[in-house]
């Protein structure tokens, strides 16, 4: 039996073995642990825009400087986007033909949520090698990407959405992906039905939006294997409800977005282990955290009064801080 007030009781075991077509594991390329300390940056890139006037992300992607458009959305408002030597932030600036379009080097990743991930498994000390693992709101891919390099032997990529997918991991034999799936309507019926996999996955992580993840914590503990675990982000925008221009400064609802998902933590017997900021905060720029919760009946959920003072660390640290400190750690 558990000993925490956070939790209820475990769920019943599933099989582990995969089921259907897939890759060898010899097939699996993994980085573990060297990917997570640092990543190799490419040079800066320059391109002339010859078409008709377009919008700026389109014709980043156009020109290859960006794997997709919304890749080069995400570029554009980091600021690392120049149009003829000045830094543009805005996605739909119109680009005219025989514009210079200059990109500043980016690491390899299809997108900058894989450093949100990367983050969350060194912190935790999460290792996805020989592992199914679940990807929800799987969107470009960076999690996926992540989980494959670190020796996943298959991804279940799902996201509501359509063609967002980067196209390598798309023809990747280890991932399936399915498209058009709402989150919270998983089951461990369906899932198998949708990817071919029987398995249940050990490890689950999530990068949703526009979705609170206390609805969608049920579905992870239904699908997830006994011993399983799973990484989280939690944004506290979609958790307290409308803010102005949807970004939360007030620390006070950082900390009420933790505790509802916590809260819901203990409707599951999903185990709540611990807790971080991301190094990366939102496009809009949200703060953003992560959580680890474990799926194993003899996890302890730990002292409320204890989650108390972490949160409450959480909440008033500096992302860049447990950015430098994560890759201090390493991958251990």
């Amino acid at each position: 039996m558990r000993r925490s007030c956070w939790i209820a009781s475990s769920s019943s075991k599933r099989s582990r073995s995969l089921s259907g077509p897939r890759a060898s594991n010899s097939s699996t390329t993994s980085c573990w642990p060297s990917c997570s300390a640092e990543t190799a940056v490419a040079p800066e890139r320059r391109e002339v825009w010859n078409g008709e006037a377009s919008r700026l992300d389109r014709a980043l992607a156009e020109l290859g400087l960006a794997r997709s458009r919304s890749r080069a959305a995400e570029l554009i408002s980091e600021g690392r986007v120049r149009v003829d030597g000045v830094v543009v932030t805005k996605h739909g600036y119109r680009v005219r033909s025989g514009a210079a379009l200059e990109i500043e080097g980016e690491d390899h990743y299809v997108g900058r949520a894989a450093h949100k991930l990367i983050a969350g498994l060194d912190r935790f000390a999460v290792n996805p090698a020989g592992r199914l693992a679940l990807d929800l709101g799987a969107s470009t891919g960076g999690f996926t990407q992540v989980l494959l390099e670190r020796g996943a032997e298959a991804v279940q990529a799902i996201d509501v959405g359509h063609d967002q997918l980067a196209p390598e991991l798309a023809r990747d034999a280890r991932v399936r992906l399915v498209e058009g799936r709402n989150a919270r309507d998983l089951s461990p019926e369906n899932l198998a039905a949708d990817t071919g996999i029987a398995a249940a996955p050990s490890l689950v992580v999530a990068d949703l939006s526009f979705i609170s993840l206390t609805l969608v914590l049920p579905a992870i503990a239904a699908v997830i294997d006994r011993e399983g675990e799973a990484v989280l982000l939690i944004k506290p925008q979609f958790e307290v409800g409308r803010v102005r221009d949807g970004v939360v400064t007030d620390p006070d609802q950082w900390r009420e977005a933790i505790l509802k998902v916590l809260a819901a933590a203990r409707e599951t017997p999903l185990v709540p282990v611990n807790l971080a900021v991301s190094p990366v905060v939102g496009g809009t720029g949200n703060r953003e955290f992560l959580i680890h919760l474990s799926a194993t009946a003899a996890a302890d959920g730990g002292d409320p009064a204890e989650w108390e003072r972490r949160i409450a660390e959480v909440v008033s640290a500096d992302p860049v801080s447990h950015a430098h400190e994560s890759r201090g750690r390493g991958s251990a």
